[in-house]
């Protein structure tokens, strides 16, 4: 006798794979999207969406969720943006920066400079520093990996996308260690993929009379309110507090940024404007809005506080450091990773494959760019 499904569970049963003309129809819809939603637009050259004969070529074998993922990722890296993704990845795919970056790579004066070396790090552990130059990339020299980077997409290693690309090359592959010239020292290093530990979300140390809380790149994680407020809680109402962001490239929520400002305001405050382009070029009509963080109830620090950023300070992270700044708190450090405003997750409609890219843009109070934002240089 052949066993028959309940009439119920025939009409939920799994929706039916996407097909090939599923997978090249969300192709095509991808640009369309981005240039509907992506916040920053006029940074891009000519104010478009990347295109070119080598990404048409590449959109129009679209054919299955494999060629599919490497024309969003393709699509995605056209933006030279760090803040933009795909929600999938291959296992061979470019490291994320910052998130698994340990080198920071500026362009100047036509060389490729290390502007800064994450502490702890595999390049930290070489001896690489601050002011030496990437010479080359598995052998081949910095300008022409970074204009091959380019080429593969038909585009010009023009503006920022220079020194994007030798961010990425220099942070390698996923799945191998990194073949780097520095100064003309060749160099191995570990993928950060290889070397990342778990630590706690918070550390407490003392140092120079202060109770130093540093927070270990997770700052999209609800437990580190519950890490933060125990910090605080066993901290002297009057003692002097050194909040440290310097390891939180990979950003988080504005729960956890809210509720660490919170132990520093006695009432509701602006700390950061949000502006959304989507909606203006749809209706025409502007959208701004300010952000405020509020006090929080039985939980309140009266002794000073300050904030320390660098390099590896990412997107959440640099929202609180304007943040405190709007608060009249001191912030010190270097410049951040200027990661590009707010990141929305967008579910292609056939296929559901996610891309996230930066939706609003985010400014500090003042009305300055959060990704211009510089703090002063912390003292010794």
């Amino acid at each position: 006798m052949r066993a028959t499904l309940p009439f119920a569970l025939l009409l939920v049963g799994a929706a039916p794979a996407p097909t090939a003309s599923d997978y090249a129809a969300d192709a095509r819809d991808l640009a369309p999207l981005i240039a509907a939603n992506y916040a920053y637009l006029d940074d891009l050259p000519g104010g478009v969406v990347p295109t070119s004969p080598a990404l048409n070529a590449e959109r129009d074998a679209v054919h299955d969720a494999d060629t599919l993922l490497h024309y969003a990722e393709d699509m995605i890296a056209a933006l030279a943006d760090h803040h933009a993704l795909s929600g999938k990845s291959f296992k061979d795919d470019w490291a994320i920066v910052p998130s698994y970056a340990d080198l920071w790579i500026v362009v100047r004066d036509g060389r490729y400079v290390i502007d800064a070396v994450k502490p702890g790090s595999p390049a930290a552990a070489a001896g690489l520093r601050a002011g030496q130059s990437l010479s080359a990339v598995d052998g081949v020299p910095t300008e022409q990996a970074v204009a091959a980077y380019w080429s593969r997409l038909g585009l010009q290693p023009t503006g920022e996308r220079a020194a994007v690309a030798a961010r990425v090359l220099a942070a390698g592959r996923r799945d191998r260690p990194r073949h780097l010239t520095i100064d003309g020292r060749a160099v191995t290093l570990a993928s950060l993929y290889e070397t990342q530990a778990g630590r706690p979300a918070v550390t407490v140390s003392k140092a120079q009379g202060a109770t130093v809380i540093r927070f270990n790149n997770a700052l999209g994680d609800s437990a580190t309110i519950a890490a933060f407020d125990k910090a605080m809680t066993a901290t002297p109402p009057s003692a002097r507090v050194i909040l440290d962001l310097t390891d939180t490239p990979s950003g988080g929520n504005t729960s956890v940024a809210r509720a660490i400002m919170g132990w520093f305001v006695t009432r509701p405050m602006r700390y950061q404007m949000h502006v959304l382009p989507a909606e203006e070029r749809e209706t025409g009509i502007a959208r701004r809005w300010v952000e405020m963080v509020d006090p929080r109830a039985g939980k309140f620090h009266s002794g000073p506080v300050s904030l320390r950023v660098g390099r590896w300070t990412g997107s959440v992270g640099e929202g609180i450091a304007i943040g405190f700044a709007a608060l009249g708190k001191p912030v010190c450090g270097t410049r951040m990773a200027g990661l590009k405003g707010a990141v929305y997750d967008f579910d292609l409609p056939r296929t559901g494959l996610r891309v996230k890219f930066p939706a609003e843009r985010l400014y500090a109070v003042s009305g300055q760019p959060r990704e211009k934002y510089v703090p002063p240089t912390c003292r010794p």
